[in-house]
């Protein structure tokens, strides 16, 4: 595709950029400032509403040009409680009315912004909030919606998928094993990543007592919290609030946050208020003059722009200095030119140096811009500190998503080279014949399953004839391959309970029947649930999962020999200073017969053995060889 001419004028420096922080409303008890960006407008009016949702403007005024493209207003009272919107007269046209394209607070559904005092929106403590210091070796990611986490009736939490539900200690399952916050800790997860939370289209929050579900991935204000997971979505701080209290309780019991962003597209060009503030220049545009799609939405934003680079940069900042957010995940980051992904990591890096920063490597569609130039998966080696999901690893484990086997995990052969590809990290590495995308293992997000397609019970019940004795131990051995990784471990809610969605593959807007997690389902996998938790323990036991350079990994890791392909076993050597084993040595054994393989003679402790797992170990050997079970994970740490 070809980008519009529009696209290319307004990047040679035509259009003046603001320097400095790009705010549109700034409010004090005795003034409030506006600006809205419209460098080409003719006219820009200002309106003021009493309500968030209903009644006519009690205002409209006249905003002043001034420089940068900017037009301004100052009104001189008290607004506080007020809402507001724009109109832009464009080539002797009024658009359609627009909250703007950065409003941090807004009414019920978003299309009105609010006027809100900021500093009664932090709760007890907030100044005080800390993120916890987790080191790369201890990073395990857990993927979650705020419905599917808390809204079964069996989840023992109050604020039922709100974000004050993550707020709650105490809470059981009716058997009395723990959910909520206390099932995160037990689990040993160290970052939450929360499906997206800004403000987005498609649920009416006037409507929250009819069933209503989406995952989020409709952006309509990228800056304001979403209200359908607040108590009451009418009064805009109150979603600030809760929000706050999530994060605070989170850090408090040692849980940092990934917030999922999704600045690739918007829920609908035509309705956005870029396109009603600055038509044609915040989305690309094919030579006829349509929208791209790479999203498969029906627009992709243009990360080139430097008013959007500004604005995405701005926006990551906003959360993270205003919300205390510890990293980002970003949708269809292939969409995102890399000079811009960069530009990011360089500025929120400067604010935290221990944000972690990952994306999907990947478009629905082809993007506009040249491969060579996005964040494609196999350029994330030019990126700065910043990562992307390994579907190398996921397709060989458990099948790629269009196919009808359920790969290593059932004892399909094919993808050995792939799995050894993500246990080293995505790292160039002698004895991995994939090449290499990353610069960092700690580039490469190691998974098996997530909220696309299906999760791992229901991918089980659609590729395989197996007992579900027989699946319970592949996905075992599933993470297991996940959670020894060089890479980060990445989970997916509920996978560690056994849930399903019968069936359903695409579950983005399906009800709570299907995607709530019902916990009962803890009591009934407690052994699966116990095995996710000795992982992690071992992991974090065991920097050497995780030894964080390319060249450590290459001079430390090595691929035992195994004539076998759904056999593969590797070896960790050279601890010393690193870890409190000499050495770690992992036997993932997809196929379907006991497997014997020659290591060097010592005394090891057992960690994980035929499905059972253990930080501390739960046998001793003396030997020279180890000895897997059909469909198992085996772990040795080598003692001095």
């Amino acid at each position: 595709m070809a980008v519009t001419a529009l696209a290319a004028c307004t990047t040679s420096g035509q259009i003046e950029i603001p320097k400095d922080t790009y705010e549109e409303c700034v409010y004090t008890d005795s003034k409030t400032e506006f600006a809205l960006w419209a460098p080409t407008a003719d006219a820009v009016e200002l309106r003021l509403y009493a309500d968030g949702l209903e009644g006519e403007a009690y205002q409209k005024l006249a905003m002043r040009h001034c420089r940068e493209g900017l037009w301004k207003k100052t009104v001189r009272e008290d607004l506080e409680g007020k809402f507001y919107t724009f109109r832009v007269k464009q080539s002797g046209e009024w658009l359609p009315e627009t909250q703007g394209i950065a409003p941090k607070a807004v009414g019920v559904n978003g299309n009105r912004a609010a006027i809100i005092d900021w500093t009664k929106t932090d709760p007890e403590g907030w100044s005080e909030d800390v993120s916890p210091k987790i080191k790369p070796s201890d990073i395990i990611v857990y993927e979650m919606h705020h419905r599917d986490f808390s809204v079964h009736p069996t989840s023992g939490i109050s604020h039922k998928g709100k974000f004050l539900a993550l707020t709650e200690t105490g809470t059981t399952n009716p058997d009395g094993l723990s959910t909520g916050i206390d099932h995160l800790k037990q689990l040993g997860v160290t970052y939450v990543q929360i499906l997206p939370s800004f403000d987005y289209h498609t649920v009416d929050e006037t409507r929250l007592d009819e069933p209503q579900y989406n995952w989020g991935y409709d952006p309509q204000n990228y800056n304001a919290v979403e209200g359908s997971y607040s108590t009451d979505p009418y009064d805009p701080a109150v979603r600030i609030r809760e929000f706050k209290q999530m994060v605070q309780a989170l850090h408090a019991n040692g849980i940092r946050v990934i917030m999922d962003v999704v600045y690739n597209h918007t829920y609908s060009a035509e309705l956005s208020g870029f396109e009603r503030t600055m038509p044609g220049y915040f989305y690309r545009k094919d030579a006829e003059g349509n929208f791209c799609n790479a999203s498969g939405c029906g627009n992709e934003t243009a990360s080139e722009q430097p008013m959007y680079r500004k604005y995405m940069i701005e926006s990551l900042r906003w959360w993270m200095q205003e919300y205390h957010i510890d990293g980002f995940r970003f949708d269809l980051m292939a969409i995102h030119d890399i000079e811009t992904m960069n530009l990011i990591s360089k500025s929120l890096h400067e604010i935290d140096p221990d944000v972690v920063l990952y994306g999907e490597g990947w478009a629905a569609m082809s993007p506009a811009l040249p491969e060579d130039s996005i964040a494609l998966k196999v350029n994330t080696w030019q990126l700065d500190r910043v990562g992307a999901f390994s579907d190398n690893i996921r397709d060989a484990v458990r099948g790629p998503l269009d196919c009808s086997n359920a790969g290593f995990m059932d004892g399909v052969p094919g993808r050995k080279a792939d799995l050894e590809f993500g246990i080293a990290g995505g790292v160039e590495h002698p004895q991995v014949s994939v090449p290499h995308w990353t610069a960092s293992p700690l580039q490469h997000v190691s998974y098996v399953s997530c909220h696309d397609d299906h999760c791992l019970r229901d991918r089980l019940n659609e590729a395989t004839k197996a007992t579900e004795k027989q699946k319970l131990a592949m996905v075992k051995l599933a993470q297991t391959a996940v959670y020894t990784s060089q890479g980060i471990p990445f989970i997916y809610n509920g996978e560690e309970v056994f849930r399903h969605k019968y069936g359903t593959k695409n579950s983005y807007k399906s009800p709570d029947s299907i995607n709530a997690i019902d916990w009962t389902l803890k009591t009934r996998y407690s052994d699966l649930t116990d095995y996710y938790c000795a992982l992690a323990a071992i992991r974090h036991a065991h920097p050497g999962f995780c030894l964080g350079d390319a060249e450590l990994v290459r001079e430390k890791l090595e691929f035992l020999s195994v004539d076998d392909p759904c056999v593969v076993a590797f070896r960790i050597k050279g601890l010393e200073g690193i870890d409190t084993a000499k050495s770690l040595t992992v036997l993932l054994n997809g196929s379907k017969k006991r497997v014997k393989l020659e290591i060097p003679e010592g005394h090891y402790n057992i960690l994980a053995q035929n499905g059972f797992a253990d930080a501390e170990g739960f046998a001793v050997y003396a030997g020279d060889y180890i000895s897997a079970a059909p469909t198992s994970a085996t772990i040795l740490e080598e003692l001095e």
